[in-house]
């Protein structure tokens, strides 16, 4: 079984002792392909040295919607020419909208929109991240035809996933999909087609069931594959092989021989 964990953020602190031992335990997990996604472009430099270590990781940048307050004058020039300094960058992000404790909406807004623009004059993916923000992110995403790219970690409901799969987007779950209560996610995830259903981690973050409450690795994509596909029916291998295709397809991936 090959996986694709499509979001990771491997270069924290919190792997600093023991990634060679994490690396060690995606690749008995089957993970052979994982996209490091960024918060902040002064990351970029630790990113890249994940991905001199560990050949299979490609990555994005971005300014993560929280962050939005540190965007400043030459950002997105510095954006820009990132995004083409490196052949291993795959996408534009984490950008998007997160209104769950925002008193700065406008501003995240102008800071969208800025890294949509750039996406859209490279031709490249985004990775969107959305929390209670969903009906103005989607009228935002239909100001950028043709950018797509993915819904990543999500948690909307059904008729939220389908404007954003009506846009061209993939759908990607965490392990927020296993977790009881997580109702919505999980009718979300019994809808996607399967040519738009990713999986991820979002490591260190949202370990699945039976690992929840301990820090997440890519390894753990493995449990959240095994999830989706009991919801929806399907071999947990013909699973996997559907969402790794999607995200070769998505982001431009090659497989190992």
């Amino acid at each position: 079984m090959q996986l694709v964990d499509t979001h990771v953020h491997i270069n924290f602190a919190n792997f600093k002792e023991d990634l060679g031992e994490v690396g060690d335990r995606w690749r008995a997990a089957g993970v052979v392909k994982l996209v490091h996604s960024c918060v902040y472009p002064g990351e970029f430099a630790s990113i890249q040295a994940v991905a001199d270590r560990f050949p299979e990781v490609s990555f994005a940048v971005g300014l993560h919607p929280l962050d939005a307050h540190r965007w400043e004058s030459g950002m997105a020039e510095d954006l820009a020419a990132k995004a083409q300094s490196d052949h291993r960058v795959v996408a534009l992000g984490e950008m998007g909208l997160d209104f769950f404790k925002a008193d700065n909406q406008d501003w995240q807004e102008q800071v969208f929109r800025h890294q949509l623009e750039i996406a859209q004059q490279l031709n490249k993916p985004v990775i969107i991240h959305c929390r209670d923000a969903a009906p103005r992110l989607r009228d935002i995403l239909k100001d950028f035809p043709p950018v797509t790219g993915v819904m990543h970690c999500w948690a909307g409901t059904p008729e939220e996933t389908q404007w954003f799969l009506d846009l061209g987007f993939y759908i990607s779950f965490s392990g927020v999909v296993t977790f009881k209560n997580a109702h919505q996610t999980q009718a979300a995830a019994q809808m996607v087609p399967s040519d738009r259903l990713l999986i991820e981690t979002d490591c260190p973050f949202l370990a699945p069931v039976p690992k929840r409450g301990k820090r997440n690795e890519p390894a753990f994509v493995r449990h959240v594959a095994e999830y989706v596909a009991q919801l929806r029916n399907t071999p947990p291998e013909e699973l996997a092989a559907q969402t790794t295709s999607n995200a070769c397809r998505l982001f431009s991936l090659n497989l190992p021989n």
